[in-house]
C-alpha cells in the first residue's frame, strides 16, 4: 500500500495569496472606515469608503495577481517548448544531462543512466519537466485561479468591518472596528503561521501589530485633516 504523506508546501502558493488578499482586505478597509470616521460623524460617507475600498482593493489584487502569475505562465510555457525542441532535436543530450542531474542528486553513474533511460522510456517530456526545470502538474502557474482566490481573500476579509459600518451605532464604530480587526488580525496570523509550520505567537503578533499601525496612521489622517470640530 502507499504511504500518502501531507507536506505544508503543499497549500504554500494558496496559502501566501489567502493571506495577502484577507489581511489587505481586513486591514485597508478598517483602516478606511477609522480614517474617514475620524473626520465625521455621518454614516454613509464611512459605509460608502468602505464599500469602495472593497471592491477596488479585490479588483486591484485580482488583476495583480494575475498579471504576476500569467508572467510566470509565460515563462513556463516557454520553458516547456523549448524542453520539447531539445527532446526532438537532441535526445542524446537531453539523456545525458538528466543522468548528471541524478548523479548530482546522489546516483551512481550507471543506477543513474538507468533511471534517466526507464524515466525517459515511459514519459520523456514529463520527466524532464519535472527533473530539469522543477514542473509539474501541481506546482504549475495558473492565473485566472490565482486572480479568482486573491479577490474572494480580499472581500472575506474586507466584510467584517463593512458589516460593522452598517449596524454598530456611529458612536461605537471605531472602537467596534478597531477591536474586531485586531482580534481577526491575531486569529489570522496565528493560523498562517500555523498553517506555514512557522512558530504561532510571534507570527500573530507581527499581523496585529502592522495591522494596528496602519488603522492608527490612517486614523491620525483623517483627525487631522477632517471635518469634526
Amino acid at each position: 500500500m502507499r504511504h500518502l504523506e501531507l507536506h505544508r508546501n503543499d497549500h504554500i502558493g494558496w496559502l501566501r495569496a489567502a493571506v495577502l488578499g484577507a489581511n489587505d482586505g481586513l486591514i485597508s478597509t478598517s483602516s478606511l472606515v477609522l480614517g474617514v470616521a475620524a473626520a465625521q460623524t455621518l454614516r454613509e460617507p464611512v459605509l460608502l469608503a468602505a464599500t469602495a475600498g472593497l471592491v477596488a482593493g479585490a479588483l486591484s489584487m485580482a488583476a495583480g495577481e494575475y498579471v504576476s502569475v500569467s508572467s510566470q505562465a509565460d515563462t513556463e510555457h516557454a520553458d516547456l517548448a523549448r524542453e520539447k525542441d531539445e527532446l526532438a532535436s537532441n535526445p542524446e543530450g537531453e539523456m545525458a544531462e538528466l543522468t548528471a542531474i541524478y548523479v548530482e542528486r546522489g546516483l551512481s553513474a550507471q543506477l543513474a543512466s538507468q533511471v534517466a533511460q526507464e524515466l525517459t522510456g515511459k514519459d520523456a517530456f514529463g520527466t524532464h519537466s519535472r527533473d530539469e526545470l522543477g514542473m509539474s502538474e501541481g506546482t504549475r502557474a495558473r492565473p485566472l485561479q490565482a486572480a479568482m482566490a486573491s479577490a474572494a481573500a480580499f472581500i472575506a476579509g474586507a466584510t467584517p468591518p463593512l458589516l460593522l459600518v452598517l449596524f454598530v451605532p456611529m458612536s461605537s464604530v471605531s472602537m467596534a472596528v478597531s477591536g474586531v480587526t485586531i482580534l481577526l488580525l491575531v486569529i489570522l496570523g496565528g493560523l498562517a503561521a500555523q498553517l506555514g509550520g512557522a512558530p504561532l505567537l510571534p507570527g500573530a503578533l507581527r499581523v496585529a501589530f502592522w495591522g494596528a499601525v496602519a488603522m492608527a496612521c490612517t486614523a491620525l489622517v483623517g483627525k487631522v485633516f477632517g471635518t469634526v470640530a
